[in-house]
């Protein structure tokens, strides 16, 4: 189990973090979507999802750069979205960089929100200990857990004891390719889910919105919100940075 006791900015601040981009745009998902939101995005992943739509985040491919978390946080003071979406790749993976850049990234008074699209096959334990430590990190970042199913062929990589670690801000997300990945996470959602908004995004290329919404209702499943992919209808799928 990692803890990290206090991180100080003068020590931290220099730290350097292999990264893909930072850009501003929309949110096209969870309970944020539309708003305007500053991506970082972290390179290096932990795992190889069959439907990944963000491949050029992990080897094979290499950095696009890499950035102290000062000039990281620089960037992203250049614009003016409040909210924060800290994503890769795996963005929890490099561990005590990781906390570093979350804590920096949620210091500033203006931003209001720093969510973290984490897969769920890194222990969220002590990140979660990490934002218990103060108020205003507590009010300010949440994460939003991936949590894969067999389609992705990365189901047996997963941390079901994360489930603890989630509060009522925070999101379970289940990305469904087919029946057999909805059956699964119902049965996941009976056997370990606790807290968080649950939401069903169905696999872009493979089953149809209209379809999921079918197995919803029929199941039923009155607290899952359906979960599209906006900035995939708003632009290219293959588009990035937007």
């Amino acid at each position: 189990m990692h803890d990290w006791g206090v991180l100080e900015a003068d020590h931290y601040r220099k730290w350097t973090i292999p990264m893909v981009e930072i850009f501003e745009t929309v949110e096209g998902e969870g309970t944020a979507a539309g708003y305007p939101t500053v991506f970082v995005r972290v390179f290096h992943c932990n795992l190889r999802c069959s439907w990944c739509d963000t491949p050029y985040s992990y080897a094979p491919a290499r950095p696009e750069f890499e950035a102290t978390i000062e000039e990281i946080v620089d960037r992203v003071n250049q614009y003016s979205s409040q909210r924060i979406c800290l994503t890769g790749g795996e963005p929890l993976m490099h561990q005590e960089k990781s906390a570093a850049l979350l804590l920096a990234l949620a210091d500033r008074d203006e931003v209001t929100d720093v969510h973290v699209e984490t897969n769920g096959a890194i222990d969220l334990g002590p990140f979660h200990r990490l934002r218990q430590k103060q108020d205003h990190l507590r009010e300010k970042i949440r994460f939003i857990m991936d949590y894969k199913l067999p389609a992705s062929g990365e189901e047996h990589r997963m941390i079901h004891e994360n489930f603890r670690f989630l509060t009522d801000r925070d999101e379970v997300k289940f990305v469904i390719g087919d029946q057999e990945d909805f059956q699964c996470a119902v049965r996941t959602l009976e056997t370990f889910y606790q807290k968080g908004q649950i939401l069903f995004s169905p696999v872009f290329e493979t089953l149809s919105p209209s379809l999921l919404v079918k197995w919803m209702l029929e199941t039923p499943l009155p607290q899952v919100r359906l979960n599209l992919q906006l900035h995939k209808w708003i632009w290219d799928p293959e588009k990035r940075g937007v």
